[in-house]
């Protein structure tokens, strides 16, 4: 065959592939499914929150803050969350603390329960455990762990104490004020009557000047044992 004819030929040729080229359908691209893509991107973000808000502390009594008024709500829910995905061993109890107190108002006491920390929840969990964290953490009406950056930090055993304080006694709130009028009903200073100087919540008394010596003397004197004049 002459050059010219084998030049030709395999012109022929070349054309024909790329004819066949142009016509062959591109090999596919796999496409993931929304539902995977959405799940895949939420198990991201899960992650990186998770793992970036870890407290290094394992089992412990955390704080969350919630709304205001949310409390129980918020007790509620995770504990039914912790039933639906199985999780009694990575949260073992939520508390809301409680306290009664005895409130005295018109010289009547009436005993009622109050919120020990209202807008906190107590939850005994191991912060570390990335399913424990993300129900809590994304729970209706919690706005965040208590620690800095909102990554959990576990109460120490003071803190503990601090708020378990009084349990088992009860708290009077006693309805007066610097500068009103009180009588002592019972103890050392039964029957005397005084202005309030000062009102000590945590202490539960109140500052009173008393005669002792010829001389006015502040004294503290329960709650328990005073009714506003």
């Amino acid at each position: 065959m002459e050059e010219k004819e084998i030049l030709e030929v395999n012109e022929t040729v070349k054309t024909e592939e790329v004819a066949q080229t142009a016509e062959a359908p591109a090999a596919e691209t796999p496409v993931m499914d929304a539902t995977e893509a959405a799940l895949a991107a939420a198990k991201e973000a899960y992650d990186i929150g998770a793992s970036s808000n870890k407290s290094g502390k394992g089992m412990g009594w955390y704080v969350v803050h919630t709304y205001s008024g949310y409390e129980n709500n918020v007790k509620t829910n995770i504990e039914k969350a912790i039933i639906n995905r199985h999780l009694e061993e990575k949260i073992l109890e939520v508390r809301v603390p409680m306290q009664d107190v005895v409130e005295v108002k018109n010289n009547t006491k009436k005993t009622v329960s109050k919120k020990l920390l209202p807008g906190y929840v107590l939850i005994h969990m191991d912060a570390d455990d990335n399913d424990a964290w993300y129900v809590v953490r994304n729970t209706r009406g919690v706005t965040g762990f208590v620690g800095p950056g909102s990554k959990p930090v576990p109460l120490t055993e003071d803190e503990m104490r601090m708020f378990n304080m009084g349990e088992g006694e009860r708290k009077i709130h006693l309805d007066v004020k610097e500068g009103d009028t009180v009588s002592v009903i019972s103890g050392v200073w039964q029957d005397t009557v005084g202005v309030v100087k000062r009102v000590d919540e945590g202490k539960q008394v109140v500052v009173i000047n008393v005669d002792l010596f010829g001389r006015e003397t502040p004294v503290e004197i329960g709650f328990a044992d005073v009714k506003k004049v």
